[in-house]
């Protein structure tokens, strides 16, 4: 029997204790490999362990003030590879910061609350359905 790897899961925020709650939540439904990183600093150090998706804080300046905030750390890791699904997590509920987000190529973006564990759970699993299809896509194509 083959075994399935595990979805490589990276969570970047500088809220220690939303931090550890959101990596307890993702444990308990689902059967990942979680890294959990501080800062974008942090973030783009491990780039090189291919994470399958990055859920990643919009502020990022509680640890250190002058630290990448979410949408530099966004452009970084879009610029190291682009297919790397990005989904931004804020406790900002305006549209014009969702927005942005998009602009500079976020998958998703999700506010924190008490839904928002759903809504990433969600996410990922579309993200991989993208993913599954995107190859059986391209499987088809090699054979026209």
């Amino acid at each position: 029997m083959m075994k399935t790897e595990k979805i490589k899961l990276f969570l970047v925020d500088d809220d220690a204790v939303f931090l550890k709650l959101l990596e307890i939540q993702f444990l308990e439904h689902a059967d990942f490999a979680i890294e959990t990183y501080a800062t974008g600093e942090l973030c783009m150090k491990s780039l090189s362990h291919n994470p399958d998706v990055i859920i990643l804080d919009y502020f990022l300046d509680g640890i250190e003030k002058d630290a990448m905030n979410g949408i530099e750390t966004l452009d970084k890791i879009k610029a190291y590879n682009p297919d790397i699904p990005v989904v931004m997590l804020s406790s900002q509920d305006k549209i014009d910061v969702a927005i942005n987000c998009m602009h500079h190529r976020a998958f998703d973006y999700v506010v924190k609350s008490e839904t928002a564990f759903v809504r990433l759970q969600k996410i990922i699993t579309t993200i991989f359905r993208y993913k599954k299809m995107e190859k059986e896509l391209k499987w088809y194509m090699e054979r026209m």
